[in-house]
């Protein structure tokens, strides 16, 4: 019983200790506060559709982008 509390209060504080890296993220290297860079966007997909005007993949004959 004591050795079970004891290796689950060693994986919490493990946790806790680990999570601060984080914030490491927007420092400079002097250690202050910086503005944290824009994370970008994933890319649209190109949507495409055909003759009939059902969507397609992009890579088919007669397919157009939307």
């Amino acid at each position: 019983m004591r050795r079970t509390l004891a290796l689950a209060a060693a994986a919490l504080l493990t946790l806790a200790v680990s999570s601060p890296s984080f914030a490491a993220q927007c420092r400079d290297a002097k250690g202050k506060f910086i503005k944290c860079p824009a994370t970008s966007a994933p890319a649209k997909s190109t949507k495409c559709k055909d003759a009939k005007g059902k969507f397609a993949k992009c890579g088919t004959p007669g397919a157009k982008p939307v």
